[in-house]
């Protein structure tokens, strides 16, 4: 494997846990987050994710790697395309219930959602279109480098389907400790699901969709069902 792509995983599997878990432990010792804060937050993450995706694609391209590879070519298939919208579907409905249910109960991870909630979701419409595209680019960008670059990566070391599948899914859940442990276990398993259809598929396009309404239903009925508050435009004492 090049030197760059080792520079690549390394930076994904250390400094990007480093770096969410830090911002996160940031932002929740503070007493509140500002409206201004939170558009703040949201806009500098959708500069770096894009920076990132930009330079993970460059060196994958000077390297050989392929855009059908990358699983980037691939999605125009009518099968391809119902599996994205069925999925997303799927996902809205369920994990929208699944949130709403969680806002009900009295444990120790509902409160715990509850507490990023009150700093992470939108809480104006002002501040929904911002988050909105934050969840875009998380789908776009995180599925292009998880799913499409680790695993290409790794096929060119040798590895197996199964094996990719592990390591990048590994990789994707370590990347989103600051939800906690169990956040990140989750989020690993979530990762092992999409890399199995990404791989199966040759295509990143119904993962990136699925990703993006995941980040988006989480967003609105977090605002919704755990900060009592849902979105709305803000006054003068908000921000």
């Amino acid at each position: 494997m090049p030197w760059d792509f080792w520079l690549i995983l390394l930076f994904c599997g250390v400094f990007l846990p480093w770096r969410g878990r830090a911002r996160m432990q940031h932002l929740m010792a503070l007493p509140q987050v500002t409206r201004g804060e939170r558009i703040k937050l949201y806009v500098s993450t959708i500069l770096f994710q894009w920076t990132l995706t930009a330079l993970v694609g460059w060196r994958a391209l000077e390297r050989g790697l392929s855009l059908e590879r990358l699983g980037i070519s691939g999605g125009s298939e009518s099968s391809i395309v119902l599996l994205a919208a069925g999925g997303a579907a799927l996902i809205a409905v369920g994990h929208w219930m699944n949130l709403r249910r969680m806002a009900g109960a009295n444990h120790p991870a509902a409160e715990k959602l509850r507490a990023m909630a009150t700093r992470l979701f939108p809480r104006s419409a002002s501040e929904t279109v911002f988050y909105i595209l934050l969840a875009v680019t998380a789908g776009i960008c995180e599925e292009f480098i998880f799913r499409g670059f680790v695993i290409a990566a790794l096929f060119q070391a040798g590895l197996s389907a199964w094996m990719a599948i592990v390591l990048s899914s590994a990789m994707f859940g370590v990347a989103h400790l600051y939800q906690g442990k169990s956040g990140s276990v989750g989020t690993g398993i979530l990762g092992a699901l999409f890399a199995l259809v990404r791989i199966a598929y040759h295509s990143l396009l119904p993962v990136v969709i699925w990703h993006a309404v995941l980040d988006i239903v989480a967003g609105l009925a977090g605002a919704r069902y755990f900060t009592g508050n849902p979105t709305r435009e803000v006054g003068p004492s908000d921000r």
